[in-house]
């Protein structure tokens, strides 16, 4: 797996800006980089072709969740966030086809003395148990860990979400927990199995 770019220095990500920068990561079968407002359409419609799939795992959808402007809202949101160095979301894409399969980003990144962030991710109906994810998972890491300098990163997921603990897993995880009504899922408050994995255990 390589990236597009060196390492990018903090710094570079407080300029002002309006939308997240120009960054690709490459891995072998898919890339990731920082959603752009072009990519509504197609974001909109894996969403809902992918909807049954998607909604028992995530929060409750609001009634706007796949219309432009709510679109574009998140991608304002997510550039403030990049620019205040609170989170780095990404769009997933197949590398032979350029389409678009998914979602993956950290969030709740902490300085001082955590120095971790959150990862989450979400993948299409039609690309799911391809191994996707746990590429684009790497990739993320490999970020989190270099350019970002982060010690430590989490991730959760339900305990039935079997599929989504093999991910974790994969990119190199370790279970650490259970956790009872951690997050509100599909409308009701859930457990989660929680994951973490530290730098020192990364062999991207």
């Amino acid at each position: 797996m390589t990236s597009r770019l060196p390492p990018v220095p903090l710094r570079l990500f407080q300029a002002g800006f309006l939308s997240p920068p120009a960054i690709r990561l490459d891995g072998e079968a898919v890339f990731i980089r920082p959603p752009q407002a072009r990519d509504w359409r197609d974001w909109a419609d894996l969403r809902e072709a992918s909807r049954e799939f998607l909604t028992p795992w995530e929060p409750t959808w609001p009634p706007d969740a796949l219309s432009r402007p709510a679109f574009l809202r998140r991608v304002r949101r997510q550039a403030v966030e990049w620019r205040e160095d609170e989170g780095y979301s990404f769009l997933v894409f197949e590398r032979g086809t350029e389409a678009l399969v998914g979602g993956i980003g950290l969030s709740n990144v902490r300085r001082g003395v955590a120095q971790m962030g959150t990862m989450g991710y979400w993948v299409g109906r039609p690309y799911a148990r391809r191994g996707y994810t746990s590429e684009a998972a790497r990739l993320v890491l490999g970020f989190a860990f270099g350019q970002l300098g982060l010690h430590r990163v989490e991730a959760a997921c339900l305990p039935s979400n079997i599929p989504s603990q093999g991910v974790l897993e994969k990119a190199g995880f370790s279970r650490e927990g259970y956790a009872r009504g951690y997050l509100r899922i599909d409308g009701k408050w859930a457990d989660h199995v929680l994951f973490g994995i530290l730098r020192d255990d990364w062999r991207g």
